[in-house]
């Protein structure tokens, strides 16, 4: 079973002093949920778990314990995190030490929220199946017709260049098609499009979850806090978001996993992922750059050579 694999490797890698710290899930009060755990002891490994519900990008905690010898639980979006990371050299100490765990893809709550009526009090995997309770309900739902869209459209789910590889690896099969938001996003009008986007940034809140989600996301101090100089206003006109929302994601082409983590955490639901991914999908086309893909080589957008083809200049 990999979750008691999971936490046997922890408590050994904690035991013979090869980590300070292990970063993993664990239960939590609520149901399809998990919450980060940090492990120091090697008998704290038994709160450690595994399931489908497991949806944090756990890359994010690294920047906040640069001294620690890091273990760290990763899927295979989150050890392309990690090695983005590791290119911009945010480990200069101890780089951390990555225990991937093979994917299963991870469940969308609020697709399972809306398909049943009434509060969900109780929630469990049983194989390819969702076994959901609540008072005056119990249902059986098939797993994989409430996966999020990150992870459908996924073909990464072995962890890459992870120490310790827990489960059997996935083969990766290149997809016909682009992401599936992204392909909506290109189907549509160039007037459709900014519609589209108007109308997503308009529910923003300005509360910067999505920022503070994503391990990519770690500037000391962010541009839009900044005042010398501003950059932005402080306000909820629509210029105002969609300059956010278009830094953000220039921010992260060729930098961004896929992980999703910073739509899981929108609270107002605003679809982020369709325009990283757009952007990633232009930097594959034009450079074949892959994220986290490929250990020794830089973003292309965080690179510059004197001969770089540059053909729009005249």
């Amino acid at each position: 079973m990999i979750q008691q694999k999971l936490r046997e490797k922890a408590k050994e890698l904690l035991a013979k002093k090869e980590v300070d710290l292990v970063i993993g899930f664990s239960d939590w009060t609520l149901p399809l949920r998990t919450t980060p755990v940090f492990i120091r002891t090697p008998e704290g490994a038994e709160r450690l778990v595994w399931n489908s519900f497991c949806e944090n990008n756990l890359a994010a905690y690294l920047h906040k314990f640069s001294r620690l010898k890091v273990g760290l639980v990763v899927k295979g979006c989150d050890a392309r995190s990690v090695i983005a990371l590791n290119l911009e050299k945010r480990f200069p100490n101890h780089p951390p030490l990555l225990i991937g765990v093979v994917c299963q893809r991870l469940v969308d709550r609020k697709k399972v929220k809306k398909a049943v009526k009434g509060e969900i009090l109780h929630a469990v995997e049983q194989g390819d199946l969702l076994l959901v309770k609540g008072e005056n309900f119990e249902v059986s739902l098939k797993r994989d017709d409430f996966l999020y869209s990150s992870c459908r459209s996924c073909i990464h789910r072995t962890p890459h260049q992870a120490h310790i590889l827990i489960g059997d690896p996935v083969e990766e099969v290149s997809l016909v098609e682009a992401h599936p938001d992204v392909d909506e996003f290109e189907r549509k009008s160039s007037e459709e499009r900014w519609k589209f986007f108007e109308k997503e940034t308009s529910r923003c809140l300005r509360c910067y979850a999505c920022r503070e989600a994503c391990p990519m996301c770690y500037c000391g101090e962010c541009f839009v806090d900044n005042s010398r100089p501003k950059w932005i206003e402080k306000s909820l006109s629509p210029s105002d978001l969609a300059f956010y929302h278009i830094v953000r994601a220039y921010h992260q082409t060729g930098r961004c996993s896929g992980c999703g983590a910073c739509e899981r955490a929108c609270p107002m639901d605003i679809r982020l992922t369709y325009l990283t991914q757009k952007l990633n999908q232009e930097v594959k086309d034009l450079y074949g750059f892959e994220t986290g893909i490929q250990p020794e080589a830089a973003p292309p957008l965080s690179t510059f050579d004197p001969e770089d083809h540059q053909e729009f200049i005249k």
